[in-house]
């Protein structure tokens, strides 16, 4: 076993596709790394809430009250006041009847895929959907299709043509994030309702920065009352950890009896609902921070699109692709800016397409103008790359 173990890890060396993890600190915007201070775009945290002293004591107060862990299952021992206060506020923050809280976004997705569909029905997924959906999917037992990227008119023709006999569910990400587009929601939805199909929308990325108040994807297009099944995270834009799902009371309590990933996990530590509590209320009110977002990601695009580059990516995503083509060319982009004080690691198949290696910049809002102007120094000119 050991020697095969070698001879994969020396393919994907010599394809430069070989991962590592590197210990981190990190904090405003800049990332530790050994002892070398970068400017962090590699992060998710786009609200710049995760180091914020608001969170931090409302973790504290929560420690001291409920402890670390929840200790099981939330159907044991392991739901405490504070996971249902969060499902409150989550519901009122996307404007549905009732929410369930996971241990992750993954765990999300897995358990709402699962717990719906069954082999007898079909499953249609935009074919750059988040790993957790086509795992949630595979998992389900369901016929799947995939329709080509944002394409509505594809997935109209597959939804005519395939009828079924059992449910039909779409499933998208809301903002893709390894190109930066917003799915086409409303398009979407009339297809869904004309043929009779349940959409499903996994918002991670939208969830806090895309839509009034930072409510998401679904709010942005104004499709509260046409989208009756969300998937969202609490660790992106909010800072802190854990997933939810998000819809109809009946939908939820069907999800407690049936969704194996949220019945056979560890409730969500209540350190954590409480600072996710927390940052509901900041994304709410402070709308400098998607402010700040829009500023940096367009000084990004306009800067480098003017230095040679292929830019991916919706005006309103938080994030941007830089698409520099084979996965070589682009580990030795990101090592550049490494030297130069920027931290954009490599983005490689299998994450993206063959073809397609980037680097992605996610510009967080406490980032400073100057940080935003010396990202965009530290990238060459594309005659001299």
């Amino acid at each position: 076993m050991q020697s095969k173990l070698d001879e994969k890890l020396r393919r994907l060396e010599n394809r430069h596709l070989k991962r590592q993890l590197r210990a981190v600190k990190r904090k405003n915007g800049e990332i530790l790394i050994g002892q070398k201070k970068l400017i962090n775009l590699a992060s998710n945290d786009y609200l710049g809430l995760a180091n914020d002293r608001r969170l931090i004591e409302a973790s504290k107060i929560a420690l001291e009250k409920w402890g670390v862990g929840s200790g099981a299952s939330r159907l044991l021992a392991g739901n405490f006041p504070i996971h249902e206060e969060l499902e409150e506020k989550i519901s009122e923050f996307k404007q549905t009847e009732a929410s369930l809280v996971f241990s992750s976004g993954y765990a999300a997705n897995l358990g709402v895929l699962t717990a719906l569909a069954t082999p007898r029905d079909y499953i249609y997924l935009d074919e750059l959907v988040h790993a957790s959906l086509r795992d949630g999917a595979r998992l389900s037992g369901a016929n799947i299709r995939y329709f080509r990227h944002l394409d509505v008119n594809h997935l109209e023709k597959q939804l005519s043509e395939n009828p079924s006999r059992g449910e039909r569910f779409v499933v998208t990400d809301g903002v893709f994030s390894m190109d930066g587009d917003i799915a086409p929601l409303s398009d979407i939805v009339r297809v869904c309702e004309k043929y009779d199909a349940t959409l499903i929308v996994d918002d991670a990325h939208g969830t806090g920065v895309i839509g009034p108040e930072g409510k998401g994807t679904v709010s942005y297009f104004k499709l509260e009352d046409r989208v009756p099944i969300q998937i969202g995270t609490l660790s992106k834009a909010l800072g802190v950890q854990g997933g939810f799902v998000t819809g109809s009371k009946k939908l939820i309590e069907f999800l407690i009896q049936r969704a194996r990933s949220f019945i056979y996990s560890t409730g969500l530590s209540p350190t954590l609902a409480a600072a996710a509590i927390e940052a509901l209320k900041i994304a709410q009110k402070e709308e400098w921070r998607r402010h700040s977002i829009s500023n940096y990601r367009r000084k990004l695009t306009t800067e480098l699109k003017q230095k040679g580059y292929k830019i991916l990516g919706h005006h309103e995503a938080p994030m941007l692709a830089v698409v520099v083509g084979e996965a070589e060319k682009a580990v030795n982009l990101a090592k550049q800016l490494e030297e130069h004080g920027v931290y954009a690691p490599a983005i490689r198949p299998p994450t993206v397409p063959l073809g397609t290696s980037r680097i992605r910049l996610a510009p967080i809002a406490v980032h400073s103008t100057e940080q935003i102007e010396t990202v965009v120094e530290s990238f060459p000119n594309q005659d001299e790359n």
